[in-house]
């Protein structure tokens, strides 16, 4: 079974005015998407829907928290997530590309239009570019930090440094 059917809205039985709609994303959402920046989470959606003549106009509500692993420390720390967005959907005789992000076009013979792919776009440019458990009110894992602090170029460098053969430092001394 899809896992993203039930974000298929069919829109030709409604009538023209607002509807709400209701989603619960989990993990099956997120790991429908082939290499997805996030592996879990627990969001509600709430979206409401206007049916006009000539387009829809759909709002978005997203709240909830997705689950990441910090860029520092490895660890995975939960991010709170609170979404409010809006996307426009017109209807055209033939489907033309449209320049703008905020609106999407469907040719007069769609009966439905899936919400999937924008419900994820919304969630993941919600998500800061650098992540790390500060974001979340949280410490990092020190025991990690001192672990990669211990491993760095630099200490490595150091070390070696400390190490060196004497029969190296006369072409160390070429190199300067």
């Amino acid at each position: 079974m899809n896992p993203l059917k039930q974000f298929s809205l069919p829109f030709t039985g409604l009538k023209l005015g607002i509807h709400q709609f209701e989603y619960e994303l989990d993990d099956t959402f997120f790991n429908a998407f082939e290499y997805s920046l996030i592996k879990s989470g627990n969001l509600k959606v709430d979206l409401e829907l206007e049916k006009q003549e000539t387009m829809m106009l759909l709002k978005f509500k997203v709240i909830g928290t997705v689950n990441l692993d910090c860029d520092k420390c490895l660890s995975e720390f939960p991010l709170p997530i609170n979404l409010y967005e809006r996307q426009i959907v017109k209807f055209a005789e033939a489907e033309l590309e449209s320049d703008d992000d905020e609106i999407i076009s469907l040719s007069r013979k769609e009966t439905s239009i899936d919400i999937s792919g924008p419900l994820y776009e919304m969630i993941n440019v919600a998500v800061p570019y650098i992540k790390n458990c500060e974001q979340a009110d949280k410490d990092c894992d020190q025991e990690m930090i001192d672990r990669l602090e211990k491993l760095s170029i630099d200490k490595q460098h150091e070390e070696n440094e400390e190490n060196s053969d004497p029969r190296w430092e006369a072409l160390n001394k070429l190199k300067k």
